[in-house]
């Protein structure tokens, strides 16, 4: 059952992208807009597979790793200006 759950969400999540890509040729964005609204993808997906990590991990030390990880990618998700587009 859990497992058919993590597939809907993940499908759930494939197609909430798409919709955002979809937006977003809609919308004619700078050069730097552009490479910003990529790199903060790029962030939240690796947030995603860290929650997921972090969700199956059992060992102390691999759980420590994993929300130092989790602390850096959203202190540079903080860090990115958001565009007009996202969010």
């Amino acid at each position: 059952m859990a497992r058919g759950w993590e597939s809907k969400s993940v499908e759930s999540q494939m197609e909430a992208a798409e919709t955002k890509r979809i937006k977003t040729r809609q919308v004619q964005l700078s050069q730097e807009e552009l490479c910003l609204q990529r790199e903060r993808e790029s962030i939240e997906l690796s947030v995603v597979r860290i929650l997921r990590e972090l969700d199956a991990a059992k060992h102390p030390r691999h759980r420590e790793q994993l929300a130092a990880a989790l602390a850096h990618l959203e202190n540079q998700l903080d860090r990115l200006p958001h565009t007009g587009s996202t969010r």
